[in-house]
This record gives structure tokens, C-alpha cells and sequence, in this order.
């Protein structure tokens, strides 16, 4: 056994997926010196898509000065690829972590991604990956779309500024006259339904300061936007899967982009070709900081294990830790699952001795494909 992919996702909080195959990678060398080993640090559409992207396939890293998720101005990079695709996360200018304890997700927007799609689109990229991870907003995209163009009204005609805090009041929807020439995939690793008990808001809001009366506040916008966008646009999308992505706006890609809603770990597969990677591959490690029940439903980690399983290649991961539900995995090609955890449960105890305790188990790990 020779050849190995080493294939992590980011270990939120803790360590990078880079990290993490130089510490595999080192485990490997160590006991099998002559191994040939290629490493692909993932994403599947939040934080850290735009350097795995680049990563893997090479290309420019762009910056462009957009609007926050509070209307202030941010500097948010993106990528070009070899091939001119645009790979963009929403997350660089509508992200969790840009925003402050007195966010109001109200008022939070998602202006800037239509800002940087259009920072894309004259840099002649015609073909968009939007990664839909980490936000902050719950505006059903309606900032990203008034940046393109669109215009909100009320029942008198009066234009709404396109705020979260809005979409109950808005009635009628104005295209613009032109629209960048795009094809927008968005990777998507939910499938909430807009609105209701699990769409965006009940789902995701709180983590963005959604709280009290704001939860049904904003969801009855979210249920309003699908109504008047179906009316104006003529696009279903209250009972899409993934519509709830990012506050909604996984809809606001398909009602204002006429995009597509994809696996954002199948994207990056898809682009960097994984099937030719595959060939004369003798094992796959995969990973992530916890492993649970929610990685069987298309995380990263299974999208590689389910298409090693159809070559027959053994897939195994290497955790930080395990959850309930993680045995689902082996279902889905992953043929054995290790956590490297101790036992700690507290982020600034786990973070001190995360590296040592990741070589220790992958140490371990090989020595035991070695015998």
C-alpha cells in the first residue's frame, strides 16, 4: 500500500486542512517512505472554499472593497481558475464572522455578494462556484439581488430598501433591464425548505442573534418573498431543498440567478477531476473536527468516501472526535472511523493539544495498515 489521497476538511476551530495533511502526510512517510501522497484540503462551501479551490486547481486570488453584513465597507478576496471560473464565498462579505454582538439580522444584508458576483463577472468570469456557508443574513438574498438590479415595492408602490425586516411589507418585484451574463453554481451542503419549523430562520437564525418575535417576523417574510418571487418571477421556491441555505439565500439564487443549488464538496471533486485522481490510488483518509450523524447527509468527508467506494478503494477517517451518529458514515464507504480526541470537550482545552493528539493517531492508524 503506496498510494494514499489525503483528503480532509478544515477541523473547525482548531486546525486547517492543510494542517492536517502535513500531519498525515508526515505519519505516512514516516513508516512508508516511499509513498506517494497527494493532498486535496477541502471545503463544501463555507469558510476556506476560495484557497481549496485554489488550492487544488491553481489560479488568482482577487480582492475587491464590497458592503458587510451591516452596510460597512470589507475587503473580500475570491478566485479565478485556470479555466476563468469565479469561486466566491458569501461568507467574505455576509459572514458570521464579520459581525458584531449588536448585529441586528434584521438589518443584516447580503448587498455585497451581488457586489463581488459583479467584481466576477467583469473580471470575464461567465461561470460562478458561490459557497453559501457561514452567514450572517436571513434576507432571502434580496440585498444580493436590489446590487444586480432587482427593485422591491410595496402595495403602494413605494420602493423597500431590500432588507430582511422588509420582506413582509414587499408586493411586487422589478427585474433589472440587464443581467451580468453568469452561470451561477452555489454549493450547498443543506436541504432546508425556506421557511417553517425547519426552514431558515427556525434552523439557522439563532445563531445570527434571530431571537423572540424576530423568528416569526422573519419567517413570515421568508414565506411572503416566495410568494411575491413566484408571482413576478415565476420561480417555485418554497419547497426547494437547500432554498433555506444562508438565510434564504440558496432561493435567492434560484429565483434572482436562475442557478443551481449543488453538493459544494462535489463542485470541488467535479472540477479537480477526483475520478482520474483515484487511479492507482490504494487508500483514501478523509476527516473532519467532529463526525456525526449530519456528515452521512453529504458533508465533505462523504462525498469522497462514496465515490471511492464505487472503485473499490478503502476510505477511512481520521477525527477529531466522533458524535452521535457517526457510525451512519460506514454506509457510505467509509470503512473505519478514528477520533483523536481525548476525551475534552472544552474548544480552548481540545485546541491546545489538537496537533499532538491528530500525529498520535495517525501514527497509530498507519502502523496498523503497515502490519
Amino acid at each position: 500500500m503506496k498510494n494514499f489521497i489525503l483528503a480532509p476538511d478544515s477541523f473547525k476551530g482548531t486546525m486547517s486542512a492543510q494542517t492536517v495533511c502535513s500531519i498525515w502526510s508526515e505519519a505516512i512517510k514516516k513508516h512508508i517512505p516511499d509513498a506517494k501522497i497527494r493532498k486535496l484540503p477541502l471545503a463544501d462551501g463555507g469558510e476556506g472554499m476560495v484557497e481549496a479551490f485554489l488550492g487544488a486547481c491553481g489560479g488568482q486570488r482577487k480582492a475587491a472593497m464590497v458592503s458587510g453584513p451591516a452596510g460597512e465597507r470589507v475587503d473580500a478576496v475570491y478566485g479565478i481558475l485556470p479555466d476563468g471560473t469565479a469561486v466566491v464565498e458569501m461568507a467574505a462579505c455576509a459572514g458570521l464572522t464579520l459581525i458584531g454582538k449588536d448585529n441586528d439580522p434584521r438589518k443584516a444584508t447580503t448587498y455585497g455578494v451581488g457586489e463581488l458576483l459583479l467584481h466576477a463577472a467583469n473580471d470575464g468570469a461567465h461561470k460562478i462556484i458561490l459557497g453559501l456557508g457561514g452567514s450572517a443574513t436571513n434576507d432571502c438574498g434580496i440585498g444580493m439581488a436590489a446590487a444586480l438590479g432587482y427593485r422591491f415595492y410595496d402595495r403602494d408602490n413605494k420602493e423597500m430598501e431590500p432588507l430582511a425586516k422588509n420582506m413582509v411589507h414587499i408586493d411586487r418585484i422589478e427585474k433589472p433591464e440587464i443581467m451580468p451574463d453568469i452561470e451561477v453554481l452555489a454549493a450547498c451542503d443543506v436541504d432546508n425548505p425556506l421557511y417553517g419549523e425547519h426552514g431558515a430562520t427556525y434552523t439557522f437564525g439563532p445563531q445570527k442573534g434571530v431571537k423572540g418575535e424576530m423568528l416569526a417576523e422573519l419567517d413570515a417574510g421568508l414565506k411572503k418573498m416566495a410568494k411575491v418571487i413566484d408571482q413576478d418571477l415565476h420561480v417555485r421556491i418554497d419547497d426547494a431543498p437547500g432554498a433555506g441555505a444562508a438565510g434564504g439565500l440558496g432561493g435567492g439564487v434560484l429565483a434572482f440567478l436562475n442557478g443551481t443549488l449543488e453538493p459544494g464538496i462535489d463542485l470541488l471533486l467535479d472540477v479537480v477531476h477526483f475520478e482520474d485522481m483515484l487511479d492507482n490510488t490504494d487508500m483514501v483518509f478523509v476527516g473532519e473536527g467532529r463526525m456525526d450523524w449530519q456528515t452521512a447527509h453529504g458533508k465533505a468527508p462523504v462525498g469522497i468516501s462514496r465515490r471511492a467506494k464505487k472503485r473499490g478503494i478503502p476510505c477511512i477517517a481520521l477525527n477529531g472526535m466522533a458524535g452521535k451518529g457517526a457510525e451512519a458514515v460506514y454506509d457510505e464507504g467509509i470503512c473505519a472511523l478514528f477520533s483523536a480526541g481525548q476525551g475534552a470537550t472544552d474548544m480552548s482545552e481540545i485546541i491546545k493539544t489538537c496537533e499532538q493528539d491528530m500525529s498520535r493517531l495517525a501514527d497509530a492508524v498507519v502502523r496498523m495498515l503497515c502490519l
